[in-house]
């Protein structure tokens, strides 16, 4: 049974929460819109999940409804007692932890793989969205499903000879799939962001043999690092990088943004 909540803006008002501009926040209240983030990672019932950023519980709400087991992290102490009365509706589903994403083990949280389904703090996002992807594979949890800034979410969906891809697209793209699921409007979020927002859904597949998320980390870094660069000048500091093109077959005058994922892991298998 799901439980009857008084409304977000309610529970916002009575506690006199505003979205910190200093933490990235922006809120979202739209029910209908938050359910169906909520059913972008498929079935929940039952299914953890971990959460960051949950602000006053907006999208936690619509979790707890599809039937997960959440995990929330959240930074900011001013909305812990919003939490802590969905804790309270929601007896054994919604576990909420005080602390930064970025130095809490969220491994170390559950006892299974869990999804990870956030409208992300934008100041955050793209740095645990690396962090996730540079996990042990199969990585520690199922699926993302992350809000980010439209851009972003464009940046990590690129292909390749747009202006768009780079480095996250490699990261994200060379052991998993990568979709946008859905756009969000700026309108629907409280305040209203500068920008339109996205929410990318992320797969893992299978981690290719032979090559380390180090080794391609390092490769890509300076591949796009100065991406209007021909490959033999912006690699030259990559040790093994120059025999690697050789040896792969990737015309040194190329430009990074040219070269394909599989392509850019072959390269970093070759590196020494």
């Amino acid at each position: 049974m799901t439980p009857d909540l008084p409304p977000l803006r309610e529970v916002i008002a009575r506690h006199g929460l505003s979205a910190s501009k200093a933490l990235g926040q922006n809120f979202l209240f739209d029910g209908q819109l938050l359910a169906r983030i909520a059913a972008i990672p498929d079935d929940l019932t039952d299914a953890e999940v971990l959460e960051v950023g949950p602000g006053p519980g907006g999208l936690t709400r619509a979790l707890l409804a599809a039937g997960a087991r959440v995990t929330a992290i959240e930074r900011d102490r001013r909305c812990l007692p919003a939490l802590a009365e969905l804790e309270a509706a929601y007896p054994d589903k919604l576990k909420v932890i005080e602390g930064d994403a970025l130095e809490v083990d969220a491994p170390a949280l559950f006892a299974g793989r869990p999804h990870i389904v956030s409208n992300l703090p934008y100041n955050v996002g793209t740095a645990l969205l690396i962090r996730w992807l540079s996990a042990d594979w199969q990585p520690w949890w199922q699926s993302l499903t992350l809000m980010f800034q439209r851009e972003v979410a464009g940046r990590i969906v690129a292909t390749t000879d747009s202006d768009a891809y780079g480095r996250l697209a490699v990261l994200a793209q060379w052991r998993s799939s990568a979709r946008i699921a859905m756009n969000v409007h700026r309108s629907a979020f409280t305040p209203p962001p500068k920008v339109m927002s996205a929410v990318v859904h992320i797969v893992p597949g299978e981690q290719p043999e032979g090559v380390a998320f180090a080794k391609l980390e390092r490769l890509t870094a300076a591949a796009f690092g100065q991406r209007r660069k021909m490959l033999r000048q912006s690699l030259k500091g990559v040790p093994g990088a120059l025999d690697a093109l050789e040896k792969v077959g990737i015309d040194p005058a190329r430009r990074a943004e040219t070269v394909s994922v599989a392509d850019f892991v072959a390269l970093a298998r070759c590196l020494p």
